[in-house]
């Protein structure tokens, strides 16, 4: 007799991590208002026997724990996960964030209702070092994918994807792309479906000396810039409409009486008369 599968896969690699954030990353998953998916944790630091008995201290039998024998680095561990999901939709969550309460909810309600889109995601608020800030990203395909040109543009923890769009297309993580591998996952999957941002706060990131952006932020800008240049090659209109919107936001003219033109800002410069570039401005 076979197991119906769950309609979500929430997938959650942890590596060393903080025993309190990963009771909060769980709690927060098990306290969906959407019950019907398996939540999938994979250990990549084996050696670490503490994880192991906070996560078996759920008895939640929606939770499969998993462990690598040896480290497999970020990417293997994903596409580990991945592999294993049974779920229609596929829930990316990382160890140290906090889903709120509806998330899922959301996120499988918006896919439900627009089968030609096969990411979703939404806002981050942030908590730890940097609180109270909103991460707002934009809110249709179009202007994702042409921001996607300058800086990822969708919350991998926060997302939610068709597994059929990565399993048609071949589409996993790649391991030399990583810590970016979020970013190149997205590029890659920008010519096969459709993008969407819900514009409500589905998960808190927290932000503190131990995410990876601060750990590999040398990795993170080399392979950033590569995912960059590979968007920009594959999807030139997308990167022309985008240097047009960034050209338009930061233009500004300033007239006496309105005929005799004292200076002009376009793109950061600042030119005098409107021709006699002066200096770069910088935009905090």
């Amino acid at each position: 007799m076979s197991v119906k599968a769950p309609r979500v896969s929430v997938l959650t690699p942890i590596y060393n991590t903080n025993p309190q954030h990963l009771r909060e990353c769980i709690e927060s998953i098990l306290g969906q208002t959407f019950t019907d998916f398996e939540f999938i944790i994979l250990n990549d630091s084996p050696e670490n026997i503490e994880l192991d008995k906070i996560v078996k201290s759920y008895t939640d039998e929606r939770i499969t724990y998993i462990k690598n024998e040896k480290n497999l680095g970020i990417s293997a561990s994903r596409n580990k996960l991945l592999n294993m999901a049974r779920g229609e939709y596929i829930a990316i969550f990382d160890h140290d964030d906090i889903s709120m309460p509806d998330r899922l909810e959301q996120e499988i309600e918006f896919l439900d209702k627009n089968p030609d889109v096969g990411v979703v995601s939404g806002q981050m608020d942030f908590f730890g070092k940097k609180s109270g800030i909103v991460w707002n990203f934009p809110e249709y395909d179009a202007d994702i994918k042409m921001r996607m040109t300058d800086n990822c543009s969708v919350s991998h923890t926060a997302c939610m994807m068709r597994k059929s769009v990565l399993d048609e297309n071949n589409i996993r993580y790649e391991s030399y792309f990583s810590p970016a591998e979020d970013y190149r996952l997205f590029a890659r999957l920008m010519e096969h479906t459709l993008f969407y941002n819900i514009q409500k706060v589905l998960v808190k990131y927290r932000f503190f000396s131990g995410n990876t952006t601060y750990i590999q932020s040398a990795q993170m800008s080399r392979a950033h810039h590569e995912i960059q240049l590979y968007i920009v090659n594959k999807f030139l209109a997308y990167d022309i409409a985008y240097k047009r919107y960034v050209s338009k936001r930061t233009s500004f003219r300033c007239s006496l009486f309105g005929i005799i033109p004292l200076f002009k800002i376009k793109s950061r410069w600042v030119y005098l008369f409107g021709f006699i570039p002066v200096f770069k401005a910088k935009w905090r």
